[in-house]
């Protein structure tokens, strides 16, 4: 299987991707990380450039479409490829581009629908004793449809108390580039996710999509919460010998 790691775990995030790879070879995965991949275009095509995003498909798929799984830690990259990839080609008018794009998008996973459903794994050994409140991203939950996957992993994570983050299912007011044009929106939305995480008592805050994490996590170190915002897969390649 193929490791596609993200623009922003790949220039800021790079333990996510680490963590990644120490689950899947912990389960036995051969893990190969394509050099020639790059942005999946989501940035381009929600921001309306669509064209421009044209060329960034056809790289995905050529880079991909040998592997027979492509695994990614972000529910909202792989809602990209999944969902929009065929259509920026059909707008374009290859529909050979389309039909490819179609095929590398099935094959495409999330990290814990490609534990859960592929692997059909909820306990990958790891450790972690801490209080977490899990922030299930608006991609994962809506696009992806991954519903309780995390949590079923979390469950079985040793030493883990999983706390339930109220009004869970809100948008934390990230956005992408929504963040950027409608700040104030984004702030407010923000707010009141940092409310829902502090009223929880939880140590850490964890999701499965970097950018999430990077926002809440941004709000809650300006606030001095003391609250530390942590990937999914951080937490799953947590063990007792070294558990932070």
């Amino acid at each position: 299987m193929a490791l596609f790691v993200t623009c922003l775990v790949d220039t800021l995030f790079p333990d996510v991707g680490r963590a990644t790879v120490a689950v899947l070879e912990r389960l036995g995965c051969e893990v190969v990380f394509p050099v020639e991949q790059t942005c999946c275009g989501q940035a381009h095509i929600n921001t309306g450039y669509h064209r421009d995003a044209v060329g960034l498909v056809q790289k995905f798929v050529t880079t991909f479409e040998d592997f027979e799984a492509i695994v990614a830690p972000s529910g909202s990259c792989i809602g990209s490829i999944r969902h929009q990839h065929s259509m920026i080609a059909e707008k374009a008018g290859d529909g050979e581009l389309a039909a490819r794009a179609r095929a590398v998008g099935a094959r495409a996973f999330e990290l814990s629908e490609y534990l859960v459903d592929q692997l059909g794994i909820t306990d990958v050994g790891a450790a972690y004793p801490h209080t977490v409140a899990y922030h299930p991203t608006c991609h994962s939950l809506r696009a992806l449809g991954v519903g309780a996957k995390p949590l079923t992993l979390l469950r079985s994570v040793r030493g883990l108390q999983l706390i339930e983050l109220p009004n869970g299912d809100q948008c934390c007011g990230f956005g992408g580039t929504f963040a950027v044009k409608s700040a104030d929106t984004s702030v407010a939305m923000l707010t009141d996710k940092m409310a829902d995480v502090l009223s929880t008592g939880a140590e850490v805050c964890a999701a499965s999509d970097s950018s999430c994490l990077m926002h809440i996590g941004g709000g809650l170190s300006r606030l001095q919460a003391g609250v530390r915002t942590v990937h999914l897969a951080e937490i799953l390649a947590a063990t007792e010998d070294a558990a932070p």
